[in-house]
């Protein structure tokens, strides 16, 4: 083999996690149906998402769906698998989408939230965010143990819960090295509880609370998925004519979403320590610090950092000097989308 060949295989196996090329053609039939299933599931998401804006009496015309298309997705991944045979020709491209696409999508969704978004909600916002974060996690944890329910479970459930629902149930995965049917269980805790959150605490929030930055701070930090957020907060915004309540609910959610970097590597923490103490982790005691932060989390990091800096800059004009206001919208959208 010529020493450009061996450059060339190095190099593809840095980027893809495969040497040949042979082996990148292997996984295009399973990463192709992933794509496939991801469409489908942004439509299904969509067309579900507008009806149940239409249930809460809300003109969908123009607005974003409530319903995730990640969680669409994997719901209809989970009814596939146990209903059709899965084609060996199919398992090598859709394990590369599961481990090495999952987690450059991660890193995407850093684009997404902004350092800045923080400091809008103010000295007395931010320790309620972390309250009902740091509570969300210790108490799931703790009901975990009660239940005697697996550990990966639970700790899969505590930061979808915790944090922002299936976005940190799959960035969790890999960090405690889950299995599928973990996950799937978890998925399926947080979809059902977030649901239920969005229609109802609308309504429960209204008649509990007196503020609008009140109301915000609840549904953003009560409710599990982004997207079911965003759709309660559209909902007491269009009912009962609020839209500080809508701006608060998404700043909350965002900032609680920017947590992620650190409940990733915290549960991981946890969950080893945890084995140890129970005699079933490795033996050596120690845990390996550099192993509690992903790349992926790294890189989700780096990408939020970017969008704070281009934030900070369109003051001056222009993102980074080069993107306008509207420009710059668009771009974080489409990479973070």
């Amino acid at each position: 083999m010529s020493a450009n060949a061996t450059t060339g295989n190095r190099a593809l196996h840095a980027l893809f996690g495969v040497g040949r090329m042979d082996e990148i053609f292997k996984l295009v039939p399973g990463v192709t149906v992933a794509a496939a299933i991801m469409l489908v599931s942004l439509w299904l998401a969509d067309v579900i998402g507008m009806a149940l804006l239409r249930l809460q009496g809300i003109d969908p015309t123009g607005k974003s769906s409530p319903l995730s298309g990640v969680l669409v997705a994997i719901l209809v991944g989970i009814i596939l698998r146990n209903v059709l045979p899965l084609p060996q020709s199919l398992q090598p491209g859709i394990q590369f989408a599961v481990t090495k696409l999952l987690r450059l999508g991660i890193i995407f969704v850093g684009i997404k939230l902004s350092l800045l978004d923080v400091l809008k909600l103010g000295a007395w916002g931010i320790p309620i965010v972390v309250t009902a974060i740091a509570s969300g996690l210790v108490l799931i944890s703790w009901f975990n143990r009660v239940l005697r329910l697996p550990e990966r479970l639970g700790t899969l459930i505590a930061a979808g819960t915790g944090i922002c629902g299936v976005t940190a149930i799959v960035s969790t995965a890999p960090a405690i090295k889950a299995e599928q049917r973990e996950v799937a269980y978890a998925v399926a805790n947080v979809t059902l509880f977030g649901l239920l959150g969005m229609f109802l605490y609308p309504y429960v929030a209204h008649a509990l609370l007196h503020t609008s930055e009140q109301v915000g701070l609840f549904l953003g930090t009560a409710v599990h998925e982004t997207a079911q957020v965003v759709g309660a907060a559209l909902a007491y915004k269009e009912v009962f004519r609020d839209d500080v309540a809508f701006q608060a609910a998404t700043v909350t959610k965002l900032t609680r979403n920017l947590f992620l970097a650190v409940v990733v590597p915290l549960m991981a923490f946890y969950y080893l320590r945890r084995q140890q103490a129970s005699g079933e982790g490795e033996g050596d005691s120690r845990v390996n610090v550099a192993k509690l932060f992903p790349v992926f989390v790294l890189g989700f990091l780096a990408m939020a950092l970017v969008r704070s800096l281009g934030d900070a800059t369109l003051g001056g004009g222009a993102a980074f000097g080069v993107w306008n206001a509207e420009q710059w919208k668009a771009l974080t959208t489409t990479i973070g989308e």
